[in-house]
């Protein structure tokens, strides 16, 4: 017993430090490719450098996290590889280890791994990618639109031409601004106000209902209306993009905070849709350890090692493409959102499951 505990932890400590390497070695890739990026961008700002880099740490662990299940991969095929070519595997089997032994080692470490992202990290890096889109956005060259969805409301500011407009409202609630306020100023003089009870924003122009306008010049007329349009360039699809980096969301948010999340405006298809690819994240992290697992563990042939090298990359880009495909199609409401998430998660395991039996009897 005390033999397998000193074993197993040896085992253990071999995967993370590979898991280790891998993530510091792909963190230096991203952060020398976000940089150029990044230098690019601020280009046309006296900014120096340590903006760009302090934004590209800022970003590159959120990039991580996405593809987190591929670090895994490759971290189980290093260890793995590295103890079967020095050997250790023939050795360790003396001692009553099997192919399925090394597999569940793996596998927990790596869903004890994904928790953690989920519960510790993923908060992190949410905070810092809000906070790389907040400065990064303050740079933004086009500032003339400008919009905000706060617990005090929805607020924007858009330049028509000579135009400004300075639109306040109490919430959104569907497609529909509900007790809105718009000001119109030509050459930073009041124009024109207008008071409404709704206003349908889901197609340009707006139809404000229910209210009254005050159009100001020498004399202040006001006219009330139960219709009226009002040009502007904000329609829902607008309002959306400003939710459209799920990323500034944790986890821990999603699960305890889906409702107001809804309530302030976030797309509640790409909230679930975020919701459960976190869930399904520690199971994935799983099955790529099985999947690097049955190409490494399949035969104790050094030579034949270059060739499910290759192989299990190709899969595992294959893998990869289907998963995002699938989930592209729940997103456009072609399959149901749980089966665009889970089938993959699902296919992959019963692929595993039939490869692990098969290198567990070798």
């Amino acid at each position: 017993m005390i033999k397998n505990s000193v074993l197993n932890t040896y085992i253990v400590k071999e995967f993370l430090i590979s898991a280790l390497n891998t993530t510091l070695i792909i963190s230096a890739g991203g952060l020398i490719m976000n940089l150029r990026e990044e230098v690019t961008y601020f280009s046309d700002y006296d900014v120096g450098i340590v903006l760009p880099i302090a934004l590209s740490f800022m970003i590159v662990p959120s990039i991580l996290i996405s593809i987190f299940p591929f670090i895994i991969f490759i971290s189980s095929m290093w260890v793995l590889l590295k103890l079967k070519n020095n050997g250790e595997i023939l050795s360790l089997k003396t001692f009553g280890f099997s192919n399925a032994k090394f597999v569940y080692l793996l596998s927990i470490s790596s869903f004890f791994i994904g928790v953690v992202i989920l519960l510790a990290l993923n908060p992190i890096t949410s905070v810092m990618v809000k906070y790389y889109e907040d400065i990064k956005g303050s740079y933004d060259i086009d500032k003339s639109h400008l919009a905000s969805i706060t617990n005090n409301g929805v607020w924007i500011k858009e330049n028509i031409g000579t135009k400004t407009n300075f639109i306040r409202s109490k919430k959104i609630e569907g497609d529909t601004l509900l007790d809105v306020s718009i000001y119109s100023f030509d050459q930073n003089l009041l124009t024109e106000r207008i008071e409404a009870k709704s206003a349908e924003i889901i197609d340009l122009p707006w139809i404000i209902k229910d209210g009254f306008k005050v159009t100001i010049n020498n004399d202040e007329l006001k006219s009330d209306f139960k219709k009226l349009t009002f040009d502007t360039t904000f329609n829902k699809a607008k309002f959306n993009s400003i939710y459209s980096n799920l990323d500034t969301i944790s986890f821990y948010k999603i699960m305890t905070d889906i409702k107001k999340l809804k309530e302030k405006g976030y797309n509640e298809r790409l909230l679930n849709e975020k919701k459960h690819y976190y869930l399904s994240l520690p199971f994935f992290l799983v099955l790529m350890v099985c999947l690097a697992s049955i190409f490494t563990l399949n035969s104790s042939e050094k030579k034949q090692n270059i060739y499910y090298i290759i192989l299990s990359i190709i899969t595992c880009v294959v893998i990869f493409y289907f998963k995002n495909f699938s989930m592209a199609l729940g997103t456009t409401e072609r399959i149901p959102l749980e089966i665009s998430v889970w089938s993959p998660i699902i296919i992959l395991t019963l692929f595993c499951s039939v490869g692990i039996i098969q290198i567990n009897e070798k």
